[in-house]
């Protein structure tokens, strides 16, 4: 069963709007005030855009409408002009994004881990493996549950790779595709006392509901960036080119990076790692 996608509507319009870039009340923003922002459902899942989107209307005069997808899905709607801006994390997916022309900036936003997570008693001893990899070839070894994303993610893009370094992936009957978000799939794994790649804010924001933990140290292989795309308006007119330049420049700034960097999860540790215009050297 495929995860409804949420079309998520947030206005703010009786809020005095008194940061910069300031803007007068009741005026249009340049463009029209609707932004149309694609992003990855990790993003919706932790609770990080409910916690930015309406400081950003407010200081903006911006009224931001949020599809949660993966990632390959977030950059298919920029690509057919159907978003303005686009969050995602799946670097090699982007830069081809970039490269057909489909985006006029690719700006780095913050960045986490993804996660192996398992059962703590980790019956395919993946925590032990020298990489991660490898962990998963002793999941399908053990012939334990692994329930992936399938959905052309980032998540499972990286999944991918993984599976592409172990050699490739082994068919064994425990190997499940949910074809929907993190959340979810996150639900079904631990339904199923068995593994899935996740990212550790996702994980940490489940934190009560699924007993699955991380079992992987922080390691190249896993290490998972964001980055926000403004989406190319030529030969797309719907595009809101000032609005999406607008939210992209704010995430980046020293006030949307300081809010990236102070969200946090259930113990209040921060989730990301605010990237202050540098990209992380795995």
């Amino acid at each position: 069963m495929r995860l409804r996608h949420k079309l998520i509507h947030i206005a703010f319009p009786f809020l005095a709007l008194t940061a910069a870039p300031a803007t007068v009340l009741g005026q249009t923003p340049e463009g029209g005030r609707d932004v149309i922002l694609a992003t990855t459902t990790s993003l919706r899942d932790t609770g990080l855009l409910d916690s930015l989107l309406p400081i950003f209307e407010r200081e903006t005069g911006y009224r931001v409408r949020a599809i949660a997808v993966g990632s390959g899905q977030a950059l298919k709607l920029g690509e057919r002009g159907d978003a303005d801006v686009i969050l995602a994390h799946s670097p090699a997916a982007e830069e081809t994004f970039m490269g057909h022309g489909f985006g006029t900036s690719r700006l780095v936003v913050a960045w986490n881990w993804f996660a192996l997570a398992g059962p703590p008693d980790d019956p395919a001893l993946a925590a032990t493996a020298p990489s991660a990899p490898e962990a998963l070839r002793r999941i399908a070894a053990a012939d334990r549950a692994f329930v992936s994303r399938g959905d052309s993610s980032g998540t499972h893009m990286r999944e991918l790779a993984l599976w592409r370094q172990a050699g490739g992936r082994p068919s064994w009957p425990g190997y499940a595709e949910t074809g929907q978000g993190m959340g979810a799939t996150l639900l079904v794994a631990d339904e199923r006392r068995g593994y899935t790649l996740t990212d550790r804010a996702t994980l940490a924001a489940f934190h009560g509901r699924v007993d699955l933990v991380p079992l992987r140290a922080e390691e190249p292989a896993l290490l998972n960036v964001y980055h926000v795309i403004a989406v190319n308006p030529q030969g797309r007119p719907r595009v809101n080119r000032a609005g999406a330049h607008a939210f992209a420049q704010w995430l980046v700034s020293p006030r949307g990076q300081d809010l990236i960097a102070s969200f946090g999860g259930w113990s209040g540790a921060p989730l990301f790692v605010a990237a202050h215009g540098r990209e992380p050297v795995p």
